[in-house]
C-alpha cells in the first residue's frame, strides 16, 4: 500500500546536521498551521507553538537546553529555526496533545522537503528562571510547560 501519508510516516527521519538556510515564511506558516490540526483530548487544542527565527533567541534556547543536558555545544544541530511547543499543564493530556502537535509539525516539514529533529528538555528549559522569563516575554501563562 503506497500513498503520500504512508510514505511520510515510513520515510521521515531525524536530522542532526542543517545547512543553516532559513525556511521561507510561507513554509513556516504552513508548518505551524499543520500543528493547529493535531488531535487533542476533548478537542481542547490548548497547545501553543512559538516559531523562533531570531538568532539571539534561538541561541539562548540552545544554551539553556545544553545546560540541562550538561554539555557544551548546540543541541539544535545548527537548525536556523526552532519551534517550541508548550502545553497547558492544567489539562490532563497536555503532554500527549503537545506530542501530537510536534508530530504534525515534523510531518508537515517533511512534506515540504525540510528536515527536523525532536529535541527534548523543553520541559526543563521552560521551568528554569531564564525559561520562565522567555515565556513571560512571549506572554505565555505560567502553567504552560515545554513539551
Amino acid at each position: 500500500m503506497e500513498n503520500n501519508v504512508m510514505n511520510a510516516l515510513l520515510s521521515r527521519r531525524s536530522c542532526r546536521s542543517y545547512t543553516g538556510e532559513m525556511p521561507t515564511s510561507e513554509e513556516l506558516k504552513a508548518i505551524l498551521n499543520a500543528g493547529l490540526y493535531a488531535p487533542s483530548g476533548k478537542n481542547n487544542q490548548t497547545s501553543v507553538t512559538v516559531c523562533v527565527t531570531d538568532k539571539a533567541v534561538r541561541d539562548k534556547l540552545s544554551c539553556l537546553n545544553a545546560e540541562v543536558l550538561g554539555r557544551d555545544g548546540d543541541p539544535f544541530y545548527g537548525a536556523p529555526a526552532v519551534i517550541a511547543v508548550l502545553g497547558d499543564s492544567t489539562c490532563p493530556l497536555y503532554v500527549q496533545d503537545g506530542s501530537l502537535v510536534m508530530q504534525n509539525l515534523m510531518l508537515a516539514s517533511y512534506s515540504l522537503g525540510l528536515a527536523t529533529c525532536w529535541i527534548n528538555r523543553a520541559y526543563e528549559v521552560f521551568r528554569s528562571l531564564e525559561g520562565k522569563k522567555i515565556k513571560q516575554e512571549w506572554k505565555i501563562p505560567e502553567q504552560y510547560e515545554g513539551i
